[in-house]
């Protein structure tokens, strides 16, 4: 089922998510929404949040659904090593339109759940680490424009109370 997309302000992408205790039936479903969601919505990642579920896990597909292999979910992650640094530009689902350089970890290694409740590491360079540090700053209640200068992203946030105001942004 797809579902809505949340839009900043709302209260929900600004705080931190539930651990995730239950691995069954629900939690399955929820991450099929999820990748469904993202799919529709043309990203390659998704946080529970970001479809106002305040619950700790995450989707992500750099193939945007062409290679089914690449279909990560993680419950519960967590980011136990970063090293690097890579400055390149994000966006964010739930801040359409809205993009600007963020500087991330060029690695990273996170450990997770899978759907079943088991625990495994993975690690990821580039585009995939960007993608595993932006998500899991979602279940933190981080958006990226928390991870600018001050003054960019006072400058976003005065983009969003315009288009607020005009009605172009609900």
């Amino acid at each position: 089922m797809i579902r809505q997309i949340v839009k900043y302000p709302d209260p929900i992408l600004q705080r931190p998510t539930e651990k995730v205790t239950e691995f069954d039936e629900d939690l399955r479903k929820l991450a099929e929404d999820m990748f469904e969601s993202m799919y529709t919505a043309i990203g390659i990642g998704l946080a529970a949040p970001q479809i106002g579920v305040s619950k700790r896990i995450t989707v992500i597909d750099l193939s945007n659904k062409k290679n089914p292999e690449e279909k990560i979910v993680l419950v519960n992650p967590e980011i136990t090593h970063k090293e690097g640094k890579q400055v390149e530009e994000e966006g964010c689902l739930s801040l359409p339109d809205i993009r600007d350089k963020v500087a991330r970890a060029a690695r990273v290694k996170v450990s997770a759940q899978d759907l079943k409740g088991n625990w495994f590491e993975m690690e990821g360079e580039e585009l995939l680490a960007r993608a595993f540090q932006h998500e899991i700053d979602h279940l933190d209640g981080i958006l990226f424009p928390w991870r600018v200068s001050a003054l960019k992203r006072d400058l976003i946030l005065r983009r969003i109370r315009k288009l607020q105001k005009a009605g172009e942004w609900k």
